[in-house]
């Protein structure tokens, strides 16, 4: 068995898309639009056949989103290596996003960072 993808509604559909193709090296669809409802999204795929769903609809709610809340908390991309850990990283704070911890080895052993990306979510980048 396989994760076929995971999902997530945003606010700026566009936006989103460009952070994971920009950052991740993720590559898009031309995206999906159904008129009757609304509904938009895109599918973004990477290298090892992994997919990320980023959708949005007119009427959403857009709840504050605590480190410490219950659910999904990060989404890991594994970029290989220990400098593209650490050059990620440093583009990330450069471009001001934010990062909460790293670069930095965890006790589980994962050489790893974590910032706040897109919207508030987080995302883990790890060897």
């Amino acid at each position: 068995m396989k994760i076929e993808h995971v999902a997530m509604y945003v606010n700026d559909l566009e936006a989103a898309r460009d952070f994971f193709v920009k950052y991740l090296r993720g590559t898009s669809n031309d995206g999906y639009h159904n008129e009757t409802t609304g509904f938009r999204s895109f599918f973004i795929s990477f290298d090892d056949g992994a997919r990320i769903e980023i959708m949005n609809k007119p009427s959403m709610e857009n709840d504050k989103k605590s480190a410490d809340r219950t659910g999904y908390i990060h989404v890991a991309f594994s970029v290989g290596s220990v400098e593209e850990v650490d050059r990620l990283t440093g583009q990330f704070r450069e471009d001001g996003f934010e990062v909460l911890s790293g670069p930095r080895t965890t006790g589980d052993g994962y050489y790893e960072s974590c910032i706040v990306g897109i919207e508030g979510n987080q995302i883990e980048i790890t060897v």
